[in-house]
Formats: C-alpha cells, sequence, structure tokens
C-alpha cells in the first residue's frame, strides 16, 4: 500500500513553495532545504485551497506561485529617530572614566618599563655568572690536566 501523501508549503515572503510528499523530510529534500524548515515554523501542513489541490495533483513536484503584495497598504516607513546624545551627567561620567584609563594605561606603561630595567639588570647579571663559571671552570680544566700528566 502506497504512503498517503501530505501537503506541505512555506514562504520566503515572496513567493509560497508547495508540494506533496509522504513526509516532512521528503518535503525538505524537495525544496532543496538543509536546515529544518518545520522546526522554525516556517514550514507547516496544508489542509486545502488551490495550492493544496495543484501539489496533489504532481506529487513530489514544487509548486511555486508568487505572494501578492499590495504597496499600497505600506507606509512609508519612519525615518530614523535622531539620537539626542548623552546627558550631561553620562558626558562627565564618559569624560572621567576616559581619564581614568589614560591614567591606568600611563602607570601600566610606567610599571612595564620598570619590569624591562629589571629584566636588563638580571640578565647581565646572569651573563656576568655565566662568564665567570666558564673562565674558573677553564681554569680548574687546566689544572685538572695539568695534575693527570
Amino acid at each position: 500500500m502506497a504512503k498517503r501523501l501530505k501537503v506541505f508549503t512555506w514562504s520566503d515572503g515572496f513567493h509560497a513553495f508547495t508540494v506533496a510528499a509522504s513526509s516532512r523530510p521528503k518535503a525538505l529534500q524537495a525544496w532543496g532545504s538543509r536546515q529544518d524548515l518545520f522546526a522554525t515554523g516556517l514550514a507547516s501542513e496544508l489542509d486545502g485551497g488551490p495550492d493544496y489541490e495543484a501539489a496533489l495533483a504532481a506529487p513530489g513536484e514544487v509548486i511555486e506561485r508568487g505572494l501578492i503584495i499590495d504597496v499600497g497598504e505600506i507606509g512609508k516607513a519612519a525615518g530614523p529617530k535622531k539620537a539626542a546624545g548623552p546627558s550631561k551627567a553620562r558626558r562627565e561620567k564618559i569624560a572621567r572614566l576616559e581619564a581614568e584609563l589614560e591614567t591606568l594605561d600611563a602607570e601600566h606603561g610606567e610599571a612595564e618599563a620598570a619590569l624591562a630595567d629589571r629584566l636588563k639588570a638580571l640578565q647581565d647579571e646572569q651573563a656576568a655568572l655565566e662568564r665567570a663559571h666558564a673562565e674558573r671552570r677553564k681554569t680548574l680544566l687546566s689544572a685538572l690536566k695539568a695534575a693527570r700528566r
């Protein structure tokens, strides 16, 4: 026994797409959709009407119908509202926070410079230690070599 066909439809706002299929996944496949239009509420099952009859007459074939938009009913879109701008208290708060941010950045720069100086001093100390170690090791190795002869 063949599966009973159901009629499914969805619209992109300009066109209605209707198909007669045995299941939702088959309808999505006919529409070429990878998104589950049923889960998002964009697609639904259709119970009657001219699209319903046309879809049943051609099972598996997508019936596309342009939607009529009455431009006369669409009012002129209001332009964007002009921003009033921030209040005096808000401007003062912004200025205070910007000043704090500048101070913080300056203090951070000074701290980084101090750390860089300390790091340079430590690197110099390490280099001096390595040189002293190398010289002392060289001296001891020559003394050891002489003692073994």
